[in-house]
């Protein structure tokens, strides 16, 4: 479908789709557990890790195009950063500077997930031309408003699409667990855990590093802060 998209937009327009390799989607949690200075933890990571100079050389490779969206309850969930290319340091500058200026846009709300990865999908039917089409969701908390994540599996499977999670842990919930049961699917998915949001920066620096540099196969897996846990296979 996504292909029957891009030839359209060709036909449409005259102009060939660009190569884009990869389609990234950075959802980030603005629910009402994420106090001022957690949000300003995350934008600011975020930033530091898209400066990094792995990621800026995968980012450029691949030809990427990047997405913020902001999430929360139920009906709140915003592209707040519009689908940008990657194709030059300076692409990649600009990109890190938006993110690192980039406004909240909700707070005091629920945490609604699937609601997130609805939000994600939409905005990659904006992007029909790229060949891997990824969602990067960070969190402090399990859903508790709208659908369900698992929801959505089957419209994303069918799009092609990879999830992949950082959990920020900060209770006792074990929301790397729910996060590998209930949210993340695809190919070679995965998790990653941030012990607070302190941990947050070093963690999604690793994350996209990951996600950006190859194209993972094989079963979901997880990563607790560093000890792999490959082998866990998902009934």
């Amino acid at each position: 479908m996504l292909r029957t998209l891009a030839i359209l937009l060709t036909l449409i327009t005259g102009t060939p789709a660009m190569a884009c390799q990869l389609a990234l989607v950075l959802a980030v949690d603005v629910s009402g557990s994420v106090d001022a200075r957690e949000f300003r933890i995350q934008m600011d990571g975020l930033a530091e890790a898209l400066r990094d100079g792995i990621v800026i050389d995968a980012l450029i490779s691949q030809e990427a195009m990047v997405t913020v969206i902001q999430w929360t309850g139920s009906s709140r969930q915003r592209q707040t950063i519009p689908w940008t290319p990657v194709r030059s340091g300076d692409d990649a500058d600009a990109l890190a500077e938006a993110v690192a200026t980039n406004k909240r846009v909700w707070r005091n709300f629920s945490t609604a997930i699937g609601e997130a990865l609805s939000a994600s999908e939409a905005a990659l039917l904006q992007v029909p031309h790229c060949a891997r089409r990824v969602i990067d969701v960070s969190g402090d908390g399990i859903s508790n408003e709208g659908p369900e994540p698992a929801t959505r599996h089957a419209a994303l499977a069918e799009m092609g699409v990879t999830v992949n999670a950082l959990a920020i842990e900060t209770d006792e919930t074990d929301l790397t667990g729910w996060f590998y049961e209930n949210l993340i699917t695809g190919e070679g998915a995965f998790v990653i855990t941030a012990n607070g949001f302190e941990d947050y920066p070093a963690q999604i620096r690793r994350k996209l590093q990951r996600e950006t540099t190859r194209q993972l196969s094989g079963l979901p897996q997880c990563d607790h802060t560093g000890f792999s846990c490959d082998h866990i296979i998902k009934k």
